[in-house]
């Protein structure tokens, strides 16, 4: 993989919503990271930390306060800031990547295969006849063929997972994003999606971004990982390089933004994430420690 050559370049990226009184909360601090062509990038951190935020204005679905997101895709011959693009604009990129949401966000009206062959109809000029064929190897790659002529109410959560993997990758895109996979699967089938996931990634040679608090899930398909907190990026690094700080002992950590992700990637009840009443996370870790007052 070439790690130079980027696909997504996000630079100093801040989303705020206003409130009903005229204020506004930041959810993303100047989040900075770059997403390689044919990696799989883990975004994870815990509830509120701006995962789902960070997706959305990756794929243009929220307006983005201030900074950039690039996208370089082969079509393209200099990248493009998608912020501030018209709708029409943003259309055309992404008809370049696939999304898998949190439900499958399958029609409950169609079949299975007409959930599928809907991208195909709407978005390409594809004969009627080679549509069913597309729509029969999709179904293929993700072992969901028998289930075709289902409607979505017959098919069980993992099924539903598979399905809207097979939507979202039926136009071939060149980077497919993922909203929590593996939520509200058991771990026999969760563990499955995650293979999908990893042999879909290989055949077809795509991007992957992968917004997640699943550790286990995490750990077995990344190539990378950026991990979030409260909004801003406290560390971007190899899935070897948070194996390391996830397996080493607590009291062998020397900065309280390492002993915080420790205590995340095992799951621990005590640490920084749960100590000091009344400070945000972040706020913790710029609180001086008492060693260091002395």
């Amino acid at each position: 993989m070439g790690q130079s050559e980027s696909i997504i370049s996000i630079k100093n990226l801040r989303k705020a919503f206003p409130t009903k009184d005229g204020e506004e909360v930041v959810v993303l601090h100047d989040v900075t990271f770059d997403v390689c062509r044919g990696e799989t990038i883990i975004v994870m951190g815990g509830s509120g930390c701006g995962k789902s935020t960070l997706l959305n204005c990756l794929i243009g679905e929220y307006d983005v306060t201030s900074g950039q997101v690039l996208y370089k895709t082969k079509d393209m011959n200099e990248s493009q800031d998608i912020v501030g693009l018209d709708e029409r604009a943003m259309n055309r990129i992404r008809k370049r990547f696939g999304i898998l949401f949190q439900s499958g966000a399958l029609f409950n009206s169609m079949t299975l295969a007409e959930n599928i062959a809907l991208p195909l109809r709407e978005h390409s000029y594809v004969d009627p006849s080679i549509i069913d064929i597309v729509v029969t190897l999709k179904l293929q790659q993700v072992h969901m063929l028998p289930h075709r002529d289902k409607m979505p109410s017959m098919l069980s959560g993992g099924q539903k997972k598979r399905a809207g993997l097979a939507r979202a990758t039926v136009l071939d895109p060149e980077i497919l994003f993922y909203d929590e996979p593996s939520a509200g699967l058991d771990p026999v089938t969760s563990a499955a999606i995650d293979e999908l996931i990893i042999n879909l990634s290989k055949k077809l040679n795509v991007t992957s971004i992968v917004v997640t608090h699943e550790m286990d899930s995490a750990f077995r398909i990344a190539d990378r990982m950026v991990m979030l907190d409260h909004g801003r990026v406290l560390k971007i690094g190899s899935r070897q390089e948070f194996e390391e700080l996830r397996d080493t002992p607590h009291d062998q950590l020397k900065s309280k933004e390492d002993r915080l992700m420790n205590q995340f990637l095992n799951g621990h009840t005590t640490g920084p994430l749960t100590d000091a009443e009344g400070l945000s996370e972040f706020e913790k870790l710029l609180v001086p420690s008492e060693e260091s007052t002395h």
